[in-house]
């Protein structure tokens, strides 16, 4: 993966801003507080998860697994709309992979398929099974996991022998228990957990249900207090806020790296181009669930929110303040104007995806060798997010911004390399 280094120009160089220092701090603020908005709904949908998780354990059936996925997707919605704020804040980055790590081993948590294989040389935990298995050999040890607490998952089991495909915390980790694989491949449905694999005494599925709830149910309230942590730093006083406001420079460099990080390598390279490249199902970003292109939508418009400045609360509140956007206007207003306009066209782009989705034709049947109807609406996405970080690096030289360094992807910057 390649990293692209931005800097101002020359001809950026010789534009006078003598303005802009007064107006980073208040364009800070508005970051840092959108931020904290963000990760704080993100507590909360949350925790109205771990109330639909509680009552599945303690009494399961079709509507409780039903309620408890419908929690999880609305869950999604502010969390990736927070993903902005990592590449630039290295707080964010020490403390994202407990949420949202993927993709995952999914046979190191539970039962999986048989066709799924064993362990491999790049990974002897990948079928563990850990909810079958309460004690089990783990990097030349004996791990007695008759208890499975928030602890274990967190300190034993995440990426267990230092491999990051050993995910056993998080929103992917939950999901996995609440859908199940998806083996329907490039074909059209989610997976298919029966709400029976949490049921007690005969009415058990696929065994060790009581465990499976005891997995779900820590794996929830490790989510809470992580996002708690998180929401915190973004607090007054917090950590990440502190050290934002501490160098205006450097905060307004954050944000930009975020912005271009997330738009370029992650989203259109790692998330979208990469998966089509290989037209791989096992690729997508909520891959048990089919909530990918939700999850894209929300990426994207994560991003616009940033370079606007504002942010729709899940409750309806608005937070917004002074934007990039403002900065940008008073320097180059038709920069601004270009920036906007490429933003709402990745969001249209986004958005055909999400809309296709929502009526039928899944991001898992887009992914299928051949379908170019599928093809057409994942590279409007990715051409999208690549010209409107075209856009953001002329941004960083209008601001006369250095040191952003946007993250790439081989599927983009060298896609032979993608299957060597």
């Amino acid at each position: 993966m390649k990293t692209l280094i931005l800097s101002s120009t020359t001809a950026a160089a010789l534009i006078a801003v003598p303005a802009l220092a007064a107006d980073k701090a208040a364009v800070l603020g508005n970051y840092a507080n959108i931020a904290e908005a963000k990760y704080a709904d993100s507590l909360a949908t949350a925790q109205t998860l771990q109330t639909a998780v509680d009552a599945l354990v303690a009494n399961p059936s079709a509507e409780a697994l039903t309620a408890a996925r419908s929690a999880w997707l609305a869950a999604r919605v502010p969390y990736q709309q927070s993903e902005v704020f990592r590449f630039g804040n290295a707080i964010v980055d020490d403390w994202e992979g407990k949420v949202n790590a993927w993709p995952l081993d999914e046979g190191l948590i539970d039962y999986v398929d048989a066709a799924y294989g064993g362990p491999t040389d790049e990974n002897a935990a990948a079928v563990l099974n850990v909810i079958a298995n309460p004690v089990f050999e783990l990097s030349g040890k004996s791990i007695d996991a008759g208890a499975l607490t928030p602890a274990l998952l967190e300190e034993t089991l995440h990426e267990a022998d230092g491999v990051e495909a050993n995910v056993a915390t998080g929103y992917h980790a939950i999901e996995f228990l609440l859908w199940g694989q998806d083996l329907n491949g490039t074909g059209h449905g989610a997976g298919d957990r029966s709400w029976t694999d949490y049921a007690a005494g005969d009415d058990c599925t696929n065994g060790n249900c009581g465990r499976r709830g005891e997995y779900l149910k820590a794996a929830t309230e490790l989510l809470i207090s992580d996002l708690e942590w998180i929401t915190a730093q973004w607090a007054t006083g917090g950590e990440a806020r502190g050290t934002l406001l501490a160098d205006e420079d450097a905060g307004i460099t954050a944000m930009l790296t975020g912005m271009g990080s997330l738009s370029y390598g992650e989203q259109a390279g790692e998330r979208m181009r990469l998966g089509l490249m290989l037209n791989d199902p096992e690729e997508e970003h909520d891959c048990f669930s089919d909530n990918t292109h939700n999850s894209h939508y929300y990426d994207g418009l994560g991003v616009q929110n940033v370079y606007l400045g504002e942010y729709v609360r899940v409750n309806g509140e608005i937070i917004s303040g002074a934007s990039l956007s403002e900065m940008v206007m008073s320097v180059d207003p038709t920069l601004d104007a270009e920036m906007r306009t490429k933003l709402a066209d990745t969001m249209l782009a986004l958005g055909r995806i999400k809309t296709a989705a929502e009526a039928g034709f899944s991001y898992d049947q887009m992914l299928e060798a051949g379908n170019a109807g599928g093809e057409t609406l994942i590279m409007g996405g990715v051409n999208g997010l690549v010209d409107q970080t075209k856009s953001i690096e002329r941004v960083v030289a209008a601001l006369k911004v250095d040191g952003v360094a946007v993250e790439g992807s081989d599927s983009l910057d060298n896609p032979s390399a993608v299957f060597e």
